[in-house]
């Protein structure tokens, strides 16, 4: 198979999406333990597979999210990576980068969320040269608050909505903010 190995781990490889993950990544959408705090309600197939060809488009530079793949089995587990960080009106954050990890709940309780966690962050940092990373978690799913805490993230604010509250998190650069510092 030919396609675009992003970035390697121990156990995990993250690559671009390919027709053959398509049921996996249905599965990942229909399931209401994966949407519980990721938009509430599970997606019909259909709509999951209309979502699903947006995963197939070409991504520009390496900002995007992957196809996680459990290497000893060769399966599809996720999707996961840093994005652009939106600003409200559309426009991207210079330098910036939105961090997502959707794990399919057979695979939960692996370490895979750390796993994935810890690449990006070094990925994002090291070679894409990023400031800042942030995340926004909703307040009730306390495994993903302890991934990004353990993963070194700080808690900014709190966003409090009618149906669901988010905690905002950021991760600052070491390196730049020590260059910045002095």
């Amino acid at each position: 198979m030919n396609y675009k190995i992003i970035i390697e781990t121990e156990r995990l490889l993250f690559r671009q999406h390919i027709a053959d993950d398509l049921d996996a990544y249905c599965a990942m959408e229909m399931d209401p333990e994966v949407r519980k705090y990721v938009g509430g309600t599970p997606r019909t197939r259909e709509e999951a597979e209309q979502r699903f060809k947006t995963a197939l488009e070409p991504v520009p530079g390496n900002l995007a999210i992957w196809a996680t793949v459990f290497k000893s089995e060769d399966t599809y587990v996720g999707r996961c990576g840093t994005y652009p960080h939106f600003k409200s009106d559309g426009g991207v954050f210079e330098n910036e980068a939105a961090l997502g990890l959707y794990i399919a709940s057979p695979y939960w309780g692996r370490g895979f969320a750390t796993e994935t966690g810890q690449a990006f962050i070094r990925f994002g940092f090291d070679e894409l040269k990023i400031k800042r990373i942030v995340t926004a978690i909703d307040t009730r799913n306390d495994v993903s608050v302890h991934v990004v805490k353990k993963l070194g993230f700080d808690l900014v604010f709190t966003e409090k909505g009618d149906q669901r509250s988010f905690y905002h998190f950021e991760l600052k650069n070491p390196s730049v903010t020590q260059m910045t510092d002095r």
